[in-house]
């Protein structure tokens, strides 16, 4: 069973080990692709940026502390968006060698905003697709099938051959594990 996001960001930082960084990266690498796609690159310039926000982050979560006043978004898109300005830079310090100036690079890129409800949507989604296999097909499907399909419990119960007490017990498993491992994920 994987910890926490929160705990998974402190062992990062204080033992990091494989199974941790290996999670991180499962959670993250969509959402850093996401955003960096909006950057209209092309894919290998996407695949490139996404794996030197990653070098970063192995020299940068290590230092990093938690903190559930502010934003880990923002942090992780400021991360992406510092490495992109560093690619922009290097490609106009090459463009612009020969004459001597270099365009001012800006703070901001109007592709890369992405509101709050995006965000926490695709968050979700991610953290849904990882922790189904955590979960047995039984219990995974009692719950979203309660859920998600919003059908009544008794009729989940009867099409799995379970009880409704266990449909009750498979939603509350799995919410409580959603719930903890978007803990101070979402702002």
């Amino acid at each position: 069973m994987f910890t926490t996001p929160v705990s998974l960001l402190e062992r990062i930082r204080t033992t990091p080990s494989t199974t941790a960084w290996d999670h991180f990266v499962d959670l993250y690498t969509p959402l850093l692709f996401a955003w960096a796609r909006r950057l209209q690159l092309s894919e290998h310039d996407v695949a490139d940026l996404v794996q030197e926000v990653f070098v970063s982050l192995v020299e940068a979560l290590p230092r990093f502390h938690y903190n559930p006043d502010q934003s880990f978004r923002a942090w992780l898109k400021t991360i992406l968006l510092n490495a992109w300005r560093k690619r922009q830079a290097a490609i106009a310090r090459t463009r612009l060698a020969a004459e001597g100036a270099l365009d001012e690079i800006p703070d901001t890129d109007p592709r890369l905003e992405i509101d709050e409800g995006e965000y926490r949507k695709h968050l979700v989604a991610r953290v849904l697709q990882l922790m189904q296999a955590t979960f047995e097909p039984v219990t995974w499907k009692a719950c979203w099938e309660y859920v998600v399909e919003d059908r009544s419990p008794e009729e989940v119960a009867q099409e799995l051959g379970i009880t409704t007490n266990a449909v009750y017990l498979a939603k509350s498993r799995v919410l409580r594990y959603l719930r903890a491992e978007l803990k101070g994920l979402l702002d």
